[in-house]
């Protein structure tokens, strides 16, 4: 909407509300004093006639005629004279009605019809005294009523609404004049001071328009005139030369911010390949907090290639860099989607960590689906290894969860994002334990905890690892069971509590029910066999369970 349309919207309609107020004030006055003139006029009138009513009554009871059908109906027609000796105009009617709603006297050309007495009868009832607004002949009708008990009449003096009002209404058609007179009026006047004050404003925006198009920053406003609009004019121009200078050193910095900004990208896409993205991106934001370090809960996973040693020394330098290289794309791909990063390569071995540098939802069901789902790729790996003619790649995996040290390690010739503490080392030990129990991903308790109620978990063992004396509940999952491995999971569990409760007896037919259906399930023969020797031997009082281990 244009300006010259806003300054007609907003100051018309407060043009229209002041003359309308007026206006409406004026009617309102009028109406209320002939209002005021109309009740005096027909409360004398009423007067009169209950004065003159009322002398006749004096004059039957003097002379002693009260009762007296002839004389009463004289008296009340004597008083129906006098009503019509006090008419003033030829619209006005005086009537009374009676008790019944009948009439009882009628002065005038009009005569209240059936329904009309009807809805007269209220006043009757109420004997009230009043001016009101009645219907006669269909006529509307202003009147004033008053009671006369003495002949138990309701009087009514009545006169045609538009006798009284007719000026009040030609006062409201003036001001309806007046205000249409106004609007065009101030609508023309508002037209001419709209066009002078917008005439320099689309100036300014002529000109603008020719700068966007052209990108001339050289084009001045025309001053039209030596007041605010003009200052308004002036002001431009001197703004547009300040821009013209900006922008030049606008183009500068924006040519070296994308030199600085392509240099970035170098930048990290070179130390991606070190670093993990999220450390960098930390960086960047928050340089200073990246030299501090801090304690928090992250889940730790270690890898390992079995036997690699057997395998370097069966391939040849650069196939096994290839096979290297393939199989470490396919298990840091599967880390990095499921939110972890690379901490760093130990020879063939993979160190992971979710939860930092920035924590995600349930880093610990991350860290297991990932193992899980680094086993699965192994297998299309191993595939490809046997049709290129190249030995078999065998993981294990450990996983923990807990504090740790977060942080920037090292001097300031050198330093490296990891991690450190208790959780890391149980970590690294537990994808050592892989080998014993022959399972290719082993968690500790800590992590079960956060796992167990979405994925089937399964309790391989309570041990105690090098360099702790408290045991350790550790075990393994699966991405999904068969019906066997279902059956053979529900009993196995149910077994190991029995066991740990040292009730090897009881435990033992469920560990035997799992090996008749899987007779080579190593976990259940593990089980089986050390409720055998319990049961003929059983273990001191404060058996916890433990075994104790001295591998890596």
């Amino acid at each position: 909407m244009k300006i010259r349309a806003k300054i007609l919207f907003v100051v018309l309609p407060l043009l229209t509300v002041a003359v309308v107020m007026v206006g409406v004030a004026s009617y309102l006055l009028a109406a209320a004093s002939v209002t005021h003139l109309a009740v005096e006029f027909f409360d004398f009138m009423s007067e009169e006639i209950t004065n003159y009513a009322s002398g006749q009554w004096n004059l039957l009871v003097e002379n002693k005629a009260v009762g007296n059908p002839f004389m009463e109906d004289a008296a009340k027609q004597a008083v129906e004279n006098f009503s019509r000796s006090i008419l003033r105009s030829d619209t006005q009617v005086i009537f009374a009605l009676d008790t019944a709603g009948e009439i009882a006297m009628l002065v005038g050309p009009s005569s209240p019809t059936d329904p009309e007495r009807e809805a007269l009868s209220q006043y009757i009832r109420a004997e009230s005294r009043q001016f009101i607004t009645i219907k006669l002949g269909n006529i509307t009708r202003v009147a004033y009523t008053i009671p006369f008990s003495t002949f138990s009449w309701q009087i009514f003096v009545t006169e045609e609404r538009s006798k009284f009002y007719n000026r009040v209404e030609d006062i409201f058609k003036t001001s309806l004049g007046i205000l249409i007179g106004t609007l065009l009026g101030g609508t023309l006047i508002l037209l001419i001071m709209a066009r002078y004050l917008t005439t320099p404003i689309e100036g300014v925006v002529k000109i603008i328009q020719q700068i966007i198009d052209s990108n001339d920053l050289n084009k001045r406003v025309p001053v039209f005139y030596k007041d605010e609009v003009g200052q308004l004019s002036i002001t431009f121009n001197q703004m547009l030369g300040i821009i013209s200078a900006a922008y030049e050193q606008m183009k500068q910095y924006a040519f070296d911010a994308a030199v600085a900004q392509k240099r970035e990208m170098k930048i990290r896409n070179v130390f991606q390949l070190y670093v993990p993205k999220d450390v960098i991106d930390e960086v960047f934001v928050n340089p200073e907090k990246m030299l501090v370090g801090n304690n928090r809960d992250v889940s730790i996973l270690f890898s390992d290639i079995r036997s690699f040693t057997t395998i370097s020394e069966s391939m040849a330098p650069d196939d096994l860099v290839n096979s290297l290289n393939r199989y470490f794309s396919i298990m840091v791909n599967i880390i990095m989607d499921r939110n972890g990063i690379v901490d760093k390569y130990i020879g063939d071995a993979i160190m992971a960590i979710f939860g930092a540098p920035i924590s995600h939802k349930n880093d610990s069901l991350s860290s297991v689906t990932a193992g899980l789902e680094m086993m699965r790729s192994l297998e299309e790996f191993n595939k490809n290894q046997i049709s290129l003619g190249a030995p078999e790649f065998r993981i294990g995996v450990g996983i923990n969860y807990g504090v740790v040290t977060v942080g920037n390690i090292g001097c300031d010739k050198k330093m490296n994002y990891t991690v450190i503490g208790d959780a890391v080392n149980l970590a690294s030990r537990l994808e050592g334990l892989t080998k014993k129990y022959k399972e290719p991903v082993l968690f500790a308790e800590s992590v079960y905890e956060h796992v167990k109620n979405d994925i089937p978990c399964r309790m391989i063992d309570r041990v105690a690892v090098k360099g702790k004396t408290l045991g350790v509940p550790i075990f393994t999952a699966r991405l999904s069971l068969t019906p066997k491995e279902q059956e053979i999971w529900k009993y196995h569990n149910e077994a190991a509590i029995l066991y740990y409760e040292q009730r090897f007896q009881e435990a033992l037919p469920y560990f035997e029910k799992a090996l008749k259906i899987l007779p080579e399930d190593l976990a259940a023969q593990r089980f089986e066999e050390r409720c055998r020797v319990y049961i003929k031997n059983p273990p001191p009082a404060d058996w916890d369970g433990v075994e104790i281990m001295h591998e890596k």
